[in-house]
Parts: C-alpha cells; structure tokens; sequence
C-alpha cells in the first residue's frame, strides 16, 4: 500500500488523501495454459483464440500475445466507454503500432498534445459537407469497376471492391492522375497485402536483405517518389486554390502558429488515410454482398430502396454487416501512466489494453441473437457508441469513418441500380485472415445479371 497516484476513468490523479489506495496491480484473469502454446495460438488464429478465452474467463481477461507483449483484453461495454473515454494522456496509442509500416509522419505515431494537434488539422476534409463532393468519383469507378463484371457466373465481389476503393482514393485523396495514377495502381495492392501480413509480426531491428521487410521498404521508396511528384505538381497548379482532393487541403492547411505540415508528414498521413481505408472497405463491402445474397428479404427490400432516394435501410444493412462480419478485430491503447484503474482491475504501467471489437459485437446482452444477420435492429434504434465500434473509439476514432460509409452507400446503391443480384441458400463464407483485416474466405462471391444500362444517378 502507498500513496502513490493512481488513475481512474477519466484520467485524473488521485492521492488517496482519505484512503491508502493500493497501486499493486490486480490484473483479470489469466489463462492457465502454457505461455507458449497461447502466443502460438493467437498468431495462428487470434479470433478464434479470443473467442474461446472470452467464453471461458469472461469479458476481462490478461494475456502475453506476441509483438504486443502483456495484455488485457476487453470487451465488455461498460470497460470499453472507459477505455474509451479515458484521457490520451493516460492511455497512449497501442506500441507498436502501424506507424511502424505507415511512417513517424503518421498520426498513428502521436500521442498527447501532437496528436490533439495533428487530429485537429486532419479532421476538416471528412466533415459529411467535406465528402459529399467526393459521390461522384464513388459513382464513376464503382461504374468502371463493374462494366467488366460477368452475368450469370458466380465471382469473387473481393478484388473488383480492392479496385473501386483504392482507385476512389488515389482520385479523392491523392489527387493522382496520369502516369502517377497507374504506378499506384499497381504499386499500392502489393504493398498492402505484404504490409498487412508483417503488421502483425515483430519488426526486425534493421532491413534484412532478401526478406520481405526489404521488398516492403522498397515499396515505400517508390511510394515517397510518387507522392513527391504529386506534391510537386499541385503546387504548381495555377488552380491550385480551387483543388479538392485531400493532399491539396492539407498543403493549404497550417496549424495554429500558422507552421505547416512537412511533405513527409503529409506523405506518411495520406499512406495512413489509404491503409485505414482501403483494405477494410473493400473488405466490408465484400461481406455486404456475401450477407445480402443469403437474405433475399434484406436484398428485395434494399433494391427498392435504391430505385428511391432514401438510403435508411442501406444504412441499417451497412451498419449490420459491419457488427455481423467485423472486419478489423481489436482496437488497442498502451498504459503510460504508473497504474490504471480499469473497473475493478489495476492494470501496471507498460501493459496493452485491447478492446476487442467483434467480442463486442457478438454480446447477446447488446444485440440479441447475435449470430442473425438482421439490418432491422439498426433501424428500431441507433448502435451504441460503446458496443457498435468498426471504427474505434474515443480520440482514436478512425478519422475517415465517414469517408467510408460515403463509399460504401453509394456503391452498394449503384451496384444495386444496375445489377441483379442472385440469392444462394449455401451457408455463408468462413473468415479469412489477411493479417490485419477479416475477409470472406471465398472473396464474397455472387451471381449478377446486368438490369439495364449503367447510370450515374446521384
């Protein structure tokens, strides 16, 4: 027992002038099995391994996993609005993280005072008025993407879904046309598959000659090439005021005391925008078409829907396969302070805290039957901010999470005006983990018949 400060919820200090308040720590259960054999079994299959460790030690649970070292693992409501809430300052972003592949310009690399900052200068682009002038690019690549679709032949919805997003975001956010254009194209598929693969593994402490780690630093050599033409090319723009995409805005932008961001800073921000973005909405819409092939109810009521200018039920559908099929599954902090207060727990300084996102998702006591793909819930009522999280939570929160849902109404409606899509009574796709993002082990497939000729309806 001590006096020594501890730290509850909100993050403030506290003496213990009227009590002695312990800051030994008194950490959540632990699994009583061998270290290596859980460590083998969360890099193997860490859903799954999670899965089985919630139903056996509950919604709180400590852990030593690989690359994130001891661990607490959440995913009850109550801990995560903690968790969430919880001050920066407190809690720190989960180390290592992705800024370890996306760059020290990231915003996945800040903490305290430089992330409020960098937040704050990133957030105007993807305010909803910000982003309705982006619909339009949506439409056109969505309608590029799927002239090449066949009818009547079952395919994989994956890899056109991986086109139309990466091409929405190299037009909307980088700005990239001509020869740029295809060289990312070509170059950013590559990278993310292998970054995506070695974000979950430890980082070798120098570049290792002949391993994957030097083909992805190759990567991003070529990567910063591009992105300092792009850069180049805007600024001599004579339109360049009147540019929209997102690195022209962040050109324009300056912080406070009117200093501006680095051509490397913005450069790690727009890889991070498009490793945020990319993957996981493609992936998201993947499972949409899985989920609403094996629902003809939810599928009749969404294409008349999509003949209309509502977008409610789509909404609701979206929302539902984001709980139902979670793509990225944990979402985690790093304890910065000498001992946090988490419920009844007292967790020690240089511990992960993960939330676990798809643990959340399936809580019978948030959602009931939480294995039925219903839209429907979302419209008797709005998710709760505490146990509805794809995007995360709290100052963390994925600044393109309204980017995302843009995308991915507008495509599932233009899809939905220009095809018909076959019902299927196969049971639905098993996961397939890609190393950060879920996606369906068959790549989402379906059958489409071309209902009329391609519009561009707004």
């Amino acid at each position: 027992m001590s006096e020594a400060p501890t730290v509850g919820a909100a993050g403030s200090a506290t003496l213990g002038t009227d009590r002695l308040v312990s800051t030994e720590p008194k950490l959540p259960p632990a699994p009583g099995l061998p270290s290596g054999l859980l460590k083998l079994a969360f890099v193997a299959a860490r859903r799954p391994t999670t899965d089985w460790l919630t139903r056996r030690y509950g919604r709180c649970f400590t852990l030593r996993v690989p690359v994130f070292g001891n661990t607490v693992v959440v995913s009850d409501p109550a801990l995560t609005k903690q968790i969430f809430t919880t001050s920066p300052d407190v809690l720190h972003n989960i180390q290592p993280n992705l800024s370890r592949l996306l760059g020290p310009g990231s915003v996945f690399a800040l903490d305290g005072v430089d992330h409020r900052v960098r937040r704050k200068l990133l957030t105007p682009p993807f305010h909803g008025k910000s982003i309705k002038a982006y619909e339009q690019i949506v439409i056109e690549e969505t309608l590029r993407e799927v002239e090449s679709w066949p009818q009547g032949t079952e395919f994989a919805t994956l890899e056109p879904m991986m086109h139309v997003t990466l091409n929405i975001i190299l037009r909307a956010i980088f700005g990239a046309d001509g020869f740029e254009l295809e060289r990312l194209r070509d170059l950013i598929p590559r990278w993310v598959t292998l970054g995506s693969r070695l974000a979950v593994l430890p980082s070798p402490s120098r570049e290792l000659p002949w391993t994957p780690w030097e083909k992805l630093a190759q990567y991003r050599r070529e990567y910063e090439n591009l992105v300092d033409t792009l850069v180049s090319r805007a600024e001599r723009d004579p339109n360049f005021e009147d540019r929209t995409d997102v690195l022209s805005l962040f050109l324009r932008s300056s912080y406070e005391d009117g200093s501006k961001m680095t051509r490397g800073e913005i450069g790690d921000e727009l890889l991070t925008l498009l490793a945020a973005g990319h993957e996981t909405t493609a992936s998201t819409l993947a499972w949409a078409f899985e989920r609403i092939s094996r629902h003809p109810e939810v599928l009749r009521r969404l294409v008349a829907e999509a003949e209309t200018d509502d977008n409610s039920y789509r909404q609701a559908t979206i929302f539902e396969v984001q709980r139902n099929r979670t793509v990225i599954d944990f979402s985690g902090r790093h304890v910065a302070v000498s001992a946090y207060e988490l419920g009844e727990w007292t967790v020690p300084q240089g511990y992960s805290v993960i939330v676990s996102l798809n643990q959340l998702h399936e809580n019978p006591e948030m959602f009931s039957d939480p294995d039925r793909f219903d839209p429907q819930r979302f419209l008797d009522a709005r998710p709760n901010t505490f146990a509805w999280v794809p995007f995360g939570g709290g100052t963390r929160r994925c600044i393109g999470a309204a980017f995302a849902n843009m995308e991915m109404d507008v495509v599932l409606r233009t899809v939905l005006r220009n095809f018909t899509i076959g019902t299927t009574t196969t049971p639905g796709e098993k996961w397939h983990s890609r190393g950060v993002a879920y996606t369906p082990k068959k790549g989402g497939r379906v059958v489409v018949y071309r209902r009329n000729a391609p519009t561009n309806q707004c």
